[in-house]
């Protein structure tokens, strides 16, 4: 097989997780682009971003919650498209619902931190570099500048709180921004700060450069073997129950032959 579309110009940390779990999800996703419906989980985490890049793009003193939930109106247009409506089967119901979810959510953050404190590089912070002959991209949602003057990637979670026993998984996406960081501002960020604003809580972890490095290792092995799948014309898929549990992909693989296990 020849891919008639060009491969990806770059490898971000989301597309690097997708190609980790499965190369043939890579393969649907960013070569050959086959849309994905809306999940109500992922909207409900992008209306909650988008308040929140409104809320820190505002002068540091008028960051209260006021201002936050004057954008949930933006939110709404902006984030709840008619294809998500259509993905999501989304009535009138079903939008306050998320609404509310999400308001509380905004709610919680306030417990976390002050806004008003917060001094930053940038908000939804767009990144490229190429490392060792490897084009890396990366959308930071904060980039913080602490009283020590040291830089720390802030990244919001919607979901639930990870399990502490696999951090190198939870940071994973994260340690490849702070490579970002290095390579394109000249300045590795001191700290990765994940904040779990549905749950009110936070954990950090320092970078080191060992990990910095193992994370563009890692990214530089990935897109050696993409470049080679495509050339070959074929991603080989890695079906598992886990795998392919949340794909959105199951039912292309299944058509193409692939044994794609009952969830």
């Amino acid at each position: 097989m020849t891919f008639s579309q060009a491969l990806p110009k770059s490898l971000s940390p989301s597309r690097l997780q997708d190609f980790q779990a499965c190369p043939r999800r890579y393969q649907y996703a960013s070569v050959e682009r086959l849309a994905q419906p809306a999940s109500y989980a992922a909207t409900k985490g992008r209306f909650v971003h988008h308040v929140f890049e409104k809320l820190l793009a505002e002068n540091a003193a008028e960051r209260d919650r006021d201002l936050a939930l004057s954008f949930v109106p933006d939110a709404v247009e902006h984030v709840l498209t008619e294809s998500v409506r259509r993905d999501l089967d989304l009535d009138a119901q079903g939008e306050a619902r998320l609404v509310a979810e999400a308001t509380s959510i905004i709610d919680t953050y306030f417990t976390m931190e002050d806004p008003c404190e917060v001094s930053h590089e940038g908000v939804e912070l767009r990144l490229s570099a190429t490392i060792e002959d490897t084009p890396l991209f990366g959308i930071l949602d904060r980039l913080d500048r602490d009283s020590d003057g040291d830089l720390v990637i802030v990244d919001y979670k919607t979901g639930s709180l990870p399990n502490r026993d696999y951090d190198a998984k939870t940071f994973a996406n994260t340690e490849l921004y702070a490579a970002l960081c290095e390579a394109k501002l000249g300045e590795r960020p001191r700290r990765i700060r994940l904040m779990y604003v549905a749950k009110g809580e936070t954990i950090e972890r320092p970078v080191t450069e060992v990990l910095a490095r193992a994370r563009v290792a890692t990214a530089v092995s990935a897109w050696s073997k993409i470049k080679g799948f495509y050339d070959d014309g074929a991603f080989p898929a890695n079906p598992s129950r886990n795998t392919c549990r949340f794909c959105a992909y199951t039912a292309t693989c299944r058509a193409s032959g692939v044994s794609v296990p009952a969830s």
